[in-house]
């Protein structure tokens, strides 16, 4: 007998003797191999979240780069040209400048409407719950069965 379970119990199953340290034992390797598998399952799919990110974030910048960068070097240009348009109007600048701006906003948000696509749906490992989820509903089924 073991020292530290003076009384140990044995199961019998068929041919085989299993002590109660020996099956807790397996229960604890499935369970750990378990959580081990659910881990992995959600780094890799956080890996590829990170790749959608990656390949986002850059997005963004240009979105940004395009917005700035337009208004600051071809604004004034574009609104020259279309002053011109209203010549001998008091206001042709000014519908210059609001024709002009409002075009550079619009490309700007289609690119940004572009990166935040990529991030869209991205948030969370899904499959990884997926599973989980299933495993959860094995487990109560296996559960009321043994009950």
């Amino acid at each position: 007998m073991n020292e530290h379970f003076p009384s140990e119990t044995r199961v019998m199953s068929g041919n085989e003797e299993r002590t109660l340290r020996n099956i807790l034992r397996e229960i604890g390797g499935g369970l750990t191999e378990f959580v081990d598998t659910r881990v992995q399952m959600a780094k890799s799919e956080l890996r590829e979240t990170l790749g959608a990110v990656k390949t986002a974030v850059p997005l963004a910048v240009m979105a940004l780069a395009l917005v700035v960068t337009g208004l600051l070097l071809l604004t004034l240009a574009l609104v020259s040209l279309t002053a011109s348009a209203f010549a001998g109007s008091p206001y042709a600048w000014f519908y210059a400048f609001l024709i002009v701006g409002s075009c550079w906003v619009a490309f700007g948000a289609v690119t940004a409407f572009f990166a935040v696509n990529q991030l869209r749906g991205r948030r969370f490992p899904q499959r990884t719950i997926q599973v989980l989820k299933a495993d959860k509903a094995w487990l109560q089924h296996e559960a009321r069965g043994h009950v």
